[in-house]
């Protein structure tokens, strides 16, 4: 009846273990950049939506533009990329 028990306890735990979020990270410099989610443009195949994390910081969802090296904040604010930063990164790495 013990070992019983015990199975299912185990059995019980191991149903509610969260899913592990896989992440892209990368170091550049003495910044550790990690993409958290991305989706590209289908209309804009240039573009990313991604959300990323720099040195443990996340950001909110924002645009990249690679044609025109930028990144467009939530605000509609445009940001250039910061050179060996995020936008780069996300550029480089998912190329043609």
């Amino acid at each position: 009846m013990k070992y019983l028990t015990f199975l299912l306890l185990i059995i019980i735990s191991l149903a509610f273990v969260s899913p592990v979020q896989a992440s892209l990270c990368r170091q550049y410099n003495d910044n550790l950049i990690c993409i958290l989610s991305i989706k590209r443009s289908a209309k804009y195949y240039w573009e990313y939506r991604a959300s990323v994390r720099i040195n443990g910081v996340t950001r909110p969802i924002e645009i990249y533009n690679c044609r025109e090296k930028v990144r467009i904040k939530s605000d509609q604010t445009i940001v250039p990329f910061a050179p060996e930063g995020a936008g780069e990164f996300i550029c480089s790495y998912f190329q043609k």
